[in-house]
């Protein structure tokens, strides 16, 4: 039987893990280009970096959520037998599953942190073109939170799987040895 425990951490990891991934493409870092006091170049001006440390935060609990269903089922590949059936089934492909989602969040919530904490140190002349203030794409965030979701699903039904087929596991109750009953006259 699953137990309620994992599921409810689980769960509530996964729950703040987009919920701050949600407040990093909320808060994404924008860039203004302002002249210097003397006018003589323009550069980028920043406001706060706080999309960087959610994303690092999404990028955590998930990172935990992952890792306490993984380790609570033993990666799938560990522990005893699975019953063959369609639980055992349903759980090696939202095995996959939950694996594919978790990495593709994985990589927007780290890699967008990254991109959101690089300020370019570009001045131009004042006239010129205008430097550029790369910030971060919109939506990469987004997309990790989206992502965040689908792994949470998954992972749930992955372990709810898990448990129904190791729970309905029966091993082999006879004998071990070779019974020869009949042959004893």
């Amino acid at each position: 039987m699953a137990s309620k425990l994992v599921l409810i951490v689980v769960f509530v990891f996964d729950l703040i893990a987009f919920g701050l991934a949600v407040a990093a493409e909320q808060r994404r870092s924008t860039a203004v280009i302002t002249p210097d006091s003397e006018l003589n170049y323009n550069y980028c001006v920043y406001d706060s970096d706080i999309a960087t440390g959610y994303g690092v935060g999404a990028f955590l609990f998930l990172l935990a959520s992952q890792i306490l269903i993984m380790s609570t089922t033993r990666c799938f590949c560990c522990g005893k037998a699975l019953n063959p059936s369609g639980s055992r089934a349903w759980a090696v492909i939202l095995f996959i599953t939950c694996w594919v989602c978790f990495l593709i969040a994985e990589l927007c919530l780290f890699g967008g942190s990254i991109r959101n904490a690089y300020h370019t140190k570009y001045r131009t002349i004042f006239g010129e073109n205008p430097p550029s203030c790369q910030t971060l794409r919109k939506g990469v965030f987004g997309a990790g939170a989206a992502f965040v979701f689908f792994t949470a699903i998954v992972s749930e039904f992955y372990y709810l799987c898990y448990s129904k087929a190791r729970d309905s596991f029966q091993s082999y109750g006879g004998e071990i040895g070779v019974g020869l009953g009949a042959y004893n006259k």
